[in-house]
């Protein structure tokens, strides 16, 4: 039988009562999600009770499909809500997990946490710091732990890298570091000044984005997000919108290589890999996806490789987000695959939909469905017509 400091305390309960549950607890089992939102409010919480020792695990949760390992312990779910967690960090439309997950920890260690891997947290989250974090971001600048400039938020040194792989926007030389490099080779060959060519290489972003013959009006706010980023000095990545973007991909690409990130083991090196790998595959494949418009959806559809489903749906999850922000004039994406499938919602409807498929399309133990309002994947009977699964969509989301 699980043993509980606190039987069921709310998801919003106050902070001090979910830190006392977790100051006391005799083990901590920590649930993220495939994303890198999760996997920050993770570590921070992790970091946290390393500090009180109190022994935790984590173990990242791709399809909300895993049984628990044991029940013993205080089991906290973090990205979407899961039957039997006695303690849930959900983000709210516009914030983060990692917010609720900074106030959390703050008061179990009795300290700050890790500023540029909170910062980081929120923008995996698709948030802005100074809208949602502001505490948080003004105690960051005020350690000089991030600094804001000009330029894009990459993780690497190597701009062509950080630009080709990328998955904070999509643009025709995304993917393709060679194709990047030759089209910025005439910028970096000027060597003008750090914040120079930071102007030079934002305005090469943004023009790409909008100036894409397929892109949309959405596109052009939501580059937004990878401009003007936060340097971070003594970072395990060059800024912290790159660390997001490194979280993320990680995340789903490589489950044990991102927790062991967020706890701060080192293995920037694999998670750069994956980062790769990831980016590479998804923009490959959304030039190649076969999309379809239906009165409010937009499906894609396009191979995304490996036979594992939760690394499928992490793929197609990262697809469905930048088809969204960038090539569907609907607010509403489906990324399908075989039995598998991500959903990106402008605003909300995700989470619903993603339920209504597991529940609609049942083979076996083989539905299964996590995510938010605005993302989630979901498992179902292989054998289902895409027809039906966009029709089912539909119905959920009027």
């Amino acid at each position: 039988m699980a043993s509980r400091s606190d039987p069921t305390p709310a998801p919003d309960a106050p902070a001090e009562s979910v830190a006392s549950t977790l100051q006391s607890a005799g083990f901590v089992r920590l649930l993220p999600g495939a994303d890198g939102d999760a996997l920050a409010a993770a570590g921070l919480l992790a970091r946290a009770l390393r500090c009180v020792d109190v022994p935790f695990q984590v173990r990242v949760d791709p399809l909300g499909a895993d049984a628990p390992a044991t029940d013993e312990g205080v089991l906290v779910a973090i990205s979407a809500e899961r039957s039997g967690a006695d303690v849930t960090f959900a983000p709210t439309v516009g914030s983060a997990a990692t917010c609720r997950a900074y106030e959390v920890a703050s008061k179990v260690a009795g300290e700050d946490p890790d500023p540029v891997l909170s910062l980081a947290g929120v923008v995996a989250a698709g948030a802005h710091p100074g809208s949602v974090a502001e505490t948080m971001l003004d105690r960051a600048e005020a350690s000089e732990s991030v600094d804001r400039r000009p330029g894009v938020a990459i993780p690497t040194a190597d701009v062509a890298d950080g630009l080709a792989h990328s998955t904070l926007f999509h643009a025709p030389v995304s993917g393709d570091p060679d194709a990047v490099d030759e089209a910025i080779g005439s910028l970096v060959a000027a060597g003008e000044a750090g914040e120079a060519i930071g102007t030079e290489l934002a305005s090469f972003v943004a023009l790409a984005v909008a100036g894409d013959s397929e892109a949309t009006a959405r596109g052009a706010e939501a580059v937004e997000r990878a401009l003007r980023p936060y340097a971070t000095p003594g970072g395990p990545t060059a800024t912290v919108g790159g660390f997001a973007d490194v979280l993320n991909a990680a995340a789903r690409e490589r489950p044990g290589t991102a927790v062991a990130l967020a706890l701060g083991h080192g293995a920037t090196d694999a998670a750069l890999d994956a980062w790769r790998t990831h980016a590479r595959i998804v923009h490959q494949a959304l030039r190649a996806s076969h999309t379809g418009r239906y009165d409010g959806v937009f499906a894609v559809r396009s191979d995304v490789g490996t036979d594992e489903d939760a690394r499928v749906a992490g793929r197609l999850g990262t697809l469905a987000r930048l088809a969204r922000d960038f090539r569907s004039p609907e607010p509403f994406v489906v990324a399908l695959g075989e039995g598998v499938a991500a959903l990106s919602a402008v605003e909300s409807g995700a989470s619903d939909a993603a339920e209504t498929i597991a529940s609609e399309f049942v083979a076996g133990d083989r539905a299964a469905w996590t995510g938010t309002p605005t993302e989630a994947v979901v498992r179902f009977d292989p054998v289902a017509a895409d027809a039906d699964v966009i029709a089912a969509i539909r119905e959920a989301i009027r």
